[in-house]
């Protein structure tokens, strides 16, 4: 039977490498951030321990047999309940929260690695996963951030703004764009429109843009989103 002093001490190491990686989606202000993280973390941890060493009990009976890796491969795949509910599918070729979904899913598997006493993976894991989120993010900011698709979302007073007003405006700053969608709610007097900036547009053109439409009368909110 393994020791109360170890399962605490496995339980403990779970909480803190599942923090250090939610930590940087807490930074981010993502949804599933610092506690989620840790709680996946730890409760995979438990069911790993429970699993291993829980049924030791019945183990002397006739054809009783243990499977540790069975709750495993169950807490692996349940996760993807969770990793779900952190998805957001904004419009088409939009979507958030798939690295922070892949987050959660790593941080079980290290939980499951704690609670197995494989320390050192679970370690080793944590750290690089905690690069990929950092380190490889600067990496793709510098050379990728040209082909990530942007977005413009303006809330402004019903009629105060125009598709082909808008249209012109982007021609005049030299800004293409691949569609403008607008959302006029049967109640209410705040419209919604949605430009999509092309690849090929320069960033500092686009902010001017943006700049611009916020000095615009009746305009209440101008969003960007480049993932």
């Amino acid at each position: 039977m393994i020791e109360t002093t170890e399962i605490i001490l496995r339980l403990a190491t779970a909480a803190v490498l599942g923090g250090l990686v939610g930590l940087d989606r807490e930074r981010l202000e993502w949804a599933a951030g610092l506690r989620t993280h840790m709680l996946v973390c730890l409760g995979s941890t438990l069911a790993m321990i429970v699993s291993a060493y829980g049924f030791e009990e019945v183990l002397g009976h006739e054809n009783v047999e243990l499977d540790p890796s069975r709750i495993a491969s169950l807490v692996i795949s349940g996760i993807g309940f969770i990793g779900a509910g952190t998805i957001l599918f904004i419009k088409r070729k939009v979507i958030y929260g798939l690295t922070t979904a892949a987050g959660l899913w790593t941080v079980a598997a290290v939980g499951l690695a704690v609670g197995g006493g494989m320390y050192w993976a679970a370690i080793a894991a944590t750290l690089i996963t905690l690069v990929i989120l950092t380190a490889i993010k600067h990496i793709e900011n510098k050379f990728f951030s040209n082909i990530k698709d942007r977005s413009i979302r303006i809330s402004f007073q019903h009629a105060s703004l125009t598709m082909s007003g808008v249209s012109q405006l982007l021609q005049q700053h030299k800004v293409d764009f691949d569609e403008i969608t607008l959302q006029r709610p049967e109640k209410g007097y705040i419209d919604e429109l949605e430009i999509v900036i092309n690849k090929s547009a320069a960033e500092g053109k686009v902010l001017a843009v943006i700049d611009t439409l916020k000095e615009q009368e009746g305009v209440k909110e101008v969003s960007y989103s480049n993932i």
